[in-house]
């Protein structure tokens, strides 16, 4: 990709497969999960990422269980299960290039697990991070984008979203922003619009005088 064309205020980054692998862990829980519930694992494991566990178990519309007790055993398999979580190939250098107020991470996973998953890949968490917890509903509802923007103190629409899964990418469409598709988790072809990273290594960034983020791919 060439130099892109526009600068902009602030960077808002998903967490799952856009600056850590954690793919492998989620499903490994996941799919024990749906097997005790009979799920069909080659069409559900697709449908997790990106999303809270809550709406994922809400999705499934099965009788007799109780979807927040679900939702949080998921979480607890989740955060005890960290094995293989690392960044994304260049993601922690280019993030500490950042200045602190002009990038925040906006992730579908809960405050715990998402503290515990960037430990475990040695991403040093920024000043603004949205969790799940932090919104009434999750992606791809546009909220989590539109709170950090605002936390942050800028218009969404002049901030670019990094983002590797359909609900992610929806949701900062929606809240009026650019997004760089990330495709390093990615195990199947991905079909978008908008411009796509393979990773982090080859990025680079400038500042402009007024504080306005130049990425060049």
């Amino acid at each position: 990709m060439a130099a892109a064309k526009q600068s902009y205020q602030a960077f808002l980054f998903d967490m799952d497969g856009t600056l850590i692998t954690s793919n492998a862990a989620a499903e490994r829980v996941w799919s024990r999960w749906a097997e005790r519930h009979g799920l069909d694992l080659d069409r559900f494991i697709p449908t997790i990422h990106g999303v809270r566990a809550i709406d994922t178990i809400r999705r499934q519309g099965l009788p007799g269980i109780d979807v927040e007790a679900e939702a949080a055993a998921i979480e607890r398999g989740e955060i005890e299960d960290v094995e293989g979580v690392m960044p994304v190939p260049g993601a922690i250098d280019f993030v500490r290039r950042l200045p602190p107020d002009r990038w925040a991470v906006v992730t579908s996973a809960s405050a715990q697990l998402a503290r515990a998953r960037m430990t475990a890949a040695g991403l040093q968490p920024p000043e603004l991070v949205i969790t799940g917890d932090s919104v009434p509903r999750g992606k791809p509802d546009p909220a989590g984008y539109r709170l950090a923007a605002a936390r942050l103190g800028f218009d969404a629409a002049d901030c670019l979203v990094f983002e590797d899964a359909p609900a992610g990418i929806a949701a900062g469409q929606a809240a009026g922003c650019d997004v760089i598709v990330v495709t390093a988790a990615h195990t199947h072809v991905l079909e978008t619009s908008w411009p796509v990273l393979a990773d982090y290594s080859a990025v680079s960034l400038g500042v402009l005088a007024d504080g306005r983020l130049v990425p060049v791919f």
